[in-house]
């Protein structure tokens, strides 16, 4: 089986992939939804948004249809990849057109769909860009979900133990996160016009399709994966395995986990869709300009809420290790807490102090719930249980979420004048209250978790 310690090759690969997959899904999550608001929506008049639909309503019918066409392809592609034993394809060539497929959104734009379909109706030309750009990013999520959700998080189940888990979701965790900055600080000048989204899609899809090329020869399959069992079962059977009510009841602890996280993560997605526009539009104006947001004050303020976030996921997760039920109770509970506190107010300091209950919450609760996953997921059969993952950990959430962030917006009203003067809405504050409201319902069933037990095992594989 597994050795005690991963190789460093498996580590590189590890931190390789996670940091690109992280660049190419903050693109998406982060900078698609920016990118219809400040592009898309940037010119055209109200008749035409009321003809259509409003911005952000567009930012969630894209996230919705994106978490349905990842939660299909997991299915499809996790249990193939079990059944033809081979990630590093799945993963690899994934990655290439990952890469692809990004760099094609540098290319999108009212002009080129009006020229493509010989549109001169501005409502028309709206709605078939809006669309052109859903219809693109569920092309974008087929080959993401491919490479990463069915594959590769596969894989790294595969080369890892229940002991090493919660270390590699922690570095798992921190990578995605530094790849998520790296891509807001490339990304906050083609927000800003510094630089055309053209250039950003483009740069960042050749980067995510070079790293495919890498794992064409670092990546190897374990003998794990190599050695699946059940290999003569049908592949409709696997397609359909984890949904057996016999598996359900036998691996009740791994379900329950995935309900539990998935409160959190709908309440995660109920702002984060709309969470740079948010930045862009409200945060920044109500705070006098960048200038005044990068005050000596402001900044030391955030160095010393950095220090202590770290501080304090560092200890929890030290204390997880024995106590990881009271670790996820505390992390669902602070989390909720920071959530209603941006709810109150969009003042550059009340949002500083607010992350931290909020990144320390969002961390244990996702570090912790997909070690768990990992642990309760049967040996052999990571690809058969990745669309399940995926079903509670990105398609409800995804749906739902961003559904409840639109209403939230539209409740608020809050609106901006766009370059026609037209009024466009876009989000307000009051989206962090409906996250609380959700993120405490997690609670539920993280109660009969810890009742079932939700300790790490060796012998849970």
């Amino acid at each position: 089986m597994n050795k005690e310690k991963l190789s460093k090759k498996n580590w590189f690969i590890i931190t390789l992939f996670c940091f690109m997959g992280g660049i190419a899904w903050n693109t998406e999550n982060m900078y698609f939804n920016t990118f219809i608001t400040n592009e898309i929506y940037a010119d055209v008049s109200r008749a035409a948004i009321l003809g259509t639909m409003e911005a952000t309503t567009a930012v969630a019918r894209m996230v919705a249809l994106s978490a349905i066409a990842a939660v299909v392809t997991t299915f499809i592609m996790g249990a193939l990849s079990d059944k033809l034993k081979n990630r590093k394809m799945f993963i690899s060539v994934g990655y290439i057109f990952w890469g692809i497929v990004t760099a094609m959104f540098g290319f999108i734009s009212k002009e080129n769909v009006a020229n493509l379909f010989n549109l001169t109706d501005e409502v028309k030309i709206l709605g078939c860009t809006v669309w052109f750009v859903i219809l693109m990013d569920i092309v974008m999520t087929f080959m993401g979900s491919t490479s990463n959700d069915a594959a590769f998080q596969a894989w790294v189940t595969d080369v890892t133990v229940p002991r090493q888990r919660p270390i590699v979701e922690t570095v798992l965790s921190v990578v995605g996160t530094v790849s998520s900055f790296a891509v807001t600080g490339v990304g906050s000048f083609a927000q800003a016009g510094t630089i055309s989204y053209k250039v950003f899609f483009i740069g960042l899809g050749v980067v995510v399709s070079l790293c495919g090329v890498v794992g064409l020869f670092l990546i190897k399959d374990p003998p794990r994966t190599l050695l699946q069992s059940d290999s003569s079962s049908s592949y409709l059977a696997d397609l359909f395995y984890g949904f057996r009510p016999s598996v359900i009841v036998k691996n009740s602890r791994l379900y329950l986990a995935l309900v539990s996280f998935c409160f959190a993560i709908i309440a995660f997605q109920v702002f984060y869709p709309y969470l740079l526009t948010y930045v862009q539009y409200v945060i920044i104006p109500d705070n006098g300009g960048v200038a005044n947001i990068l005050k000596p004050g402001v900044i030391i303020l955030a160095v010393i809420v950095v220090l202590i976030l770290l501080a304090c996921i560092v200890t929890l997760l030290k204390l997880s290790t024995k106590k990881r039920g009271l670790c996820l109770v505390i992390g669902v509970i602070v989390m909720t807490l920071g959530f209603l506190l941006l709810s109150t107010s969009t003042s550059i300091y009340v949002i500083i102090v607010s992350l931290l209950p909020v990144v320390l919450g969002n961390a244990l609760v996702n570090i912790l719930f997909s070690a768990a996953v990992k642990d309760f997921i049967p040996e052999g059969k990571a690809g058969l249980f990745q669309g399940i993952r995926m079903i509670f950990a990105v398609l409800i959430p995804m749906v739902v979420g961003p559904v409840i962030g639109d209403m939230a917006c539209q409740h608020a009203a809050q609106t901006i004048l766009n370059e026609a003067n037209a009024e466009v809405i876009v989000p307000a504050k009051d989206m962090f209250l409906w996250a609380a409201i959700v993120c405490i319902f997690a609670l539920i069933p993280l109660y009969f978790l810890i009742k079932k037990g939700v300790e790490s095992k060796e012998n849970v594989a």
